[in-house]
């Protein structure tokens, strides 16, 4: 067998494992919320958003360590985060019921807001890095600890407000899967998820050698469509269960927890900071997904019921929009 075929075979498996191990999670969580009296909104926030992104912060410390390619981990970190919210433009065409933002709670605003502070200051951190303006502490940039002081800002101005709108006792359908039930399959499952993210960065590596492309390329598209499967298997799968508030919270709360994981990789990576170290067509990426944000954020407040050609909201089409842009972006760079 051709060594190209065979590592395509490898990513393609690689995602598959992300991907079933990802299905599941949106039922434990649900569970867990009904078992708890969690909100939905906060269980997909924190708890599925942690789990699901876990292939980006495996995958990104195994790409500054093991595989000593930056650009990959800061890649998948920031193309996660504008698949996350392409995602959110499919559940706008698929949910035909009704208008999606007419259904979602008005937390997810303030979840948006901090995802565009995060991702301009990822932003800023790449164009500053590069030119070497930003200061560091040893070989950690000042950047990440910034990012991750607004990471946990937000976990705790996100965790008042839902203490404010506790959940309602008939926001969830009976499940006959206990507490402990929900707990070890969400244990299992991210335990496959853990396994697979440790693996995709040495297959990325690989391929972007056999294909003959940048480690910035195969980082932002390939790697990050491979770890983002489980969100976009766990928010179809709280849809499908008219989990909606879960779902938007898991791809809003990825998106947080992705741009935390930037700080960590930075702390990793023992050559100096890493944004000096990595290609700058990533402040492109972190922008567009400061854009796409903004669009949620108009969208959570204008409340669009309208669509166009009965196909989506003109939020939905602008997300796909500057998703396809960063996609151009890439390839003419990579």
């Amino acid at each position: 067998m051709k060594p190209v075929v065979l590592v395509w075979l490898q990513f393609v498996l690689c995602a598959g494992l992300i991907g079933f191990a990802g299905v599941r999670l949106s039922r434990y969580g649900d569970t867990i919320a009904a078992r708890t009296g969690l909100s939905r909104n906060w269980v997909g926030m924190i708890l599925l958003a942690t789990v699901t992104s876990l292939p980006e912060l495996v995958t990104g410390l195994s790409a500054v360590t093991v595989a000593a390619a930056p650009d990959i981990a800061v890649g998948d970190v920031l193309g996660a985060c504008v698949f996350n919210l392409a995602i959110l433009a499919l559940i706008d065409i698929l949910y035909r019921q009704d208008s999606l933002y007419q259904q979602l709670g008005h937390g997810h605003a303030v979840s948006a807001g901090f995802g565009v502070i995060l991702l301009a200051g990822a932003a800023l951190a790449l164009l500053l890095g590069g030119s070497g303006m930003m200061p560091a502490i040893g070989h950690i940039s000042l950047a990440s600890v910034l990012l991750l002081g607004i990471y946990l800002a937000a976990m705790r101005t996100l965790y008042v407000i839902e203490q404010r709108h506790p959940a309602r006792a008939d926001e969830f359908e009976p499940t006959g899967m206990t507490l402990k039930a929900a707990l070890m399959g969400y244990g299992m499952a991210s335990s496959v998820i853990v396994g697979a993210g440790i693996w995709l960065p040495i297959i990325a590596v690989e391929l972007a050698r056999l294909m003959g492309w940048t480690h910035s390329f195969v980082g932002t598209l390939f790697v990050a469509f491979a770890t983002t499967v489980p969100e976009l298997a766990t928010t179809w799968g709280a849809v499908r269960i008219g989990a909606l508030d879960m779902a938007v919270g898991n791809l809003l709360g990825s998106n947080l927890f992705d741009v935390m994981i930037l700080a960590l990789d930075d702390v990793a990576y023992l050559k100096g900071p890493i944004y000096a170290q990595v290609s700058p067509v990533h402040a492109a990426t972190a922008i567009t997904a400061c854009l796409m944000s903004g669009v949620v954020i108009v969208s959570l407040a204008s409340r669009p019921t309208r669509r166009i050609a009965h196909v989506a909201s003109w939020s939905s089409l602008a997300l796909l929009a500057l998703y396809l842009l960063n996609t151009a972006i890439q390839y003419w760079h990579g």
